[in-house]
């Protein structure tokens, strides 16, 4: 097996059938051609059992946050896959679901004639539940793979409490992994046989599949039932081909400058990447990758032992560094804590100290109090609050630093902690290009105390949860461009 063990998950009790008619591979989080261990561990089994490959590329529009955004950018990295498998032996099915539940049952209609089935292992949404469900409807053996990031989720076996504790952990288990990366290309030089025909089945009980001419993700779109209020975000394309350009673009000019420019939004130095690695348009690997190219970096350059320190560990320059600590230590944190526990965007989920100075001054009156609705709008006192909020409208996004002082914000200015953590994940799963992630309920979580420590002195609202105010922001951070760009 060339996909590490380690990453390789049996979701049920039963065998390879080796008399199927061949192998699916189900993408629902890894969804690139590329920098893959899943599509790798299924051509494994292709070529294994000398077997045809089916690709399952399916998008729900039942799902709570389904709109013209995120849909627009997941159909655009369709297209890229589809144009990344023609060339290849591959059976590519992109399955579009027209209506509410027209996709059910699909899976298990290609499981029926199926040797195995290998699927994405992500603790996104509600991607595990669907592959816990698919895996006690299956008749063959479902692997569930991950291909997450540079650590793999089965490398720990708790929840760390902080990122310098993760970090330290990091420091000792992940130079071991770093060797194991999954292939640029996994399909070059491989000679797989090609299916003859999907079975009639599947044709007949799902046809909506993704039409295969020009203008096709506009006329799939058009027709269906999605939240049109969240529109699409002009300039900001989905796909694989897209991130890519956007990892050569932050490499080759925007690395350089990285670590002093990221905290000033009228400089948004930022790399933008969220979005592509979190609908699994590029792989972490392959943004991993590029920045060590691009440092002429080597394994070698590791410190010798573990700080916990945000840098100097990795052997590379200071604005690379600070990148790898957003890329690996602070997304994979979340995926720690989404791997391992359930219960991430709930409030109980935050540390005791946190549910403890929050809970004594969970009815301390507030300075002024917002409905949801007005908050959505952007409609509030304070300028730089409501740039921030215009730019996630807008773009499906907020600049990093303004993101913290965003979430700190809607706390300061909602009824209860309780209701502050509501406001913010509604607003960020709706709006938000990175949507429901496990990085996304990291830094919503961050802003009530999670990964954090009290924090002096105590203060009204807060009690000892780390306090911000758009006053110190502006004075820390260049502001004034970026509230020009995003003023009412």
């Amino acid at each position: 097996m060339s996909v590490p063990a380690i990453r390789v998950r049996r979701c049920n009790g039963l065998p390879v059938r080796g008399d199927g008619a061949y192998i699916v591979y189900w993408m629902t989080a890894f969804r690139r051609a590329g920098w893959n261990f899943a599509l790798e561990r299924a051509v494994e089994h292709a070529r294994a059992l000398r077997k045809p490959l089916v690709v399952l590329e399916a998008v729900r529009s039942d799902h709570r946050w389904a709109s013209e955004r995120v849909h627009t950018f997941v159909l655009a990295g369709m297209a890229d896959n589809r144009r990344a498998f023609r060339e290849s032996a591959v059976t590519y099915l992109p399955y579009v679901e027209p209506a509410p539940g027209a996709g059910r049952g699909l899976l298990a209609a290609l499981a029926a004639d199926a040797c195995v089935v290998v699927a994405d292992d992500a603790p996104v949404f509600f991607l595990p539940r669907a592959v816990g469900a698919a895996a006690a409807r299956a008749p063959v053996l479902l692997e569930a793979v991950d291909s997450n990031g540079l650590l793999p989720l089965a490398a720990t076996g708790r929840v760390f409490p902080t990122a310098f504790a993760f970090r330290r952990f990091l420091h000792s288990e992940l130079p071991a992994h770093l060797a194991e990366l999954p292939a640029a290309d996994p399909l070059r030089g491989v000679e797989l046989s090609r299916l003859a025909s999907v079975p009639e089945t599947v044709v007949r009980g799902w046809p909506a599949v993704l039409p295969d001419e020009p203008g096709a993700v506009s006329a799939t779109l058009a027709v269906l039932p999605l939240d049109r209020s969240v529109h699409a975000v002009a300039g900001t394309p989905g796909g694989t081909a897209a991130g890519r350009a956007r990892i050569a673009r932050f490499v080759s000019s925007a690395l350089e400058p990285y670590a002093e420019v990221r905290d000033h939004p009228d400089d948004d130095g930022t790399s933008g990447l969220s979005p592509y690695l979190h609908f699994g348009h590029v792989s972490a690997h392959e943004v991993f990758a590029a920045v060590a190219r691009h440092q002429g970096w080597t394994a070698e350059r590791l410190a010798p032992r573990p700080s916990g320190k945000r840098s100097g560990w990795w052997g590379m320059g200071e604005a690379a560094e600070a990148f790898l600590d957003q890329l690996v230590t602070w997304r994979e944190l979340g995926f720690n804590f989404a791997a391992k526990r359930d219960d991430g965007e709930t409030y109980e989920s935050l540390p005791p100290w946190a549910l403890a100075t929050l809970g004594r001054h969970a009815s301390d009156p507030r300075p002024r109090l917002y409905p949801a609705e007005r908050l959505e709008q952007a409609d509030t006192h304070d300028p730089l609050w409501s740039a921030a909020q215009r730019q996630l409208l807008r773009e499906g996004r907020i600049h990093n630093r303004l993101r913290m002082l965003w979430g700190k914000k809607i706390l300061e200015w909602s009824p209860s902690p309780r209701e502050a953590l509501a406001v913010m994940l509604e607003l960020n799963n709706r709006w938000a290009l990175d949507g429901p992630d496990p990085n996304s309920a990291s830094g919503i979580m961050w802003c009530l105390g999670r990964y954090d420590r009290p924090w002096g002195p105590e203060r009204p609202v807060f009690g000892t949860v780390r306090f911000m105010s758009s006053e110190s922001t502006s004075r820390k951070a260049r502001v004034r461009e970026y509230l020009a760009r995003y003023g009412a």
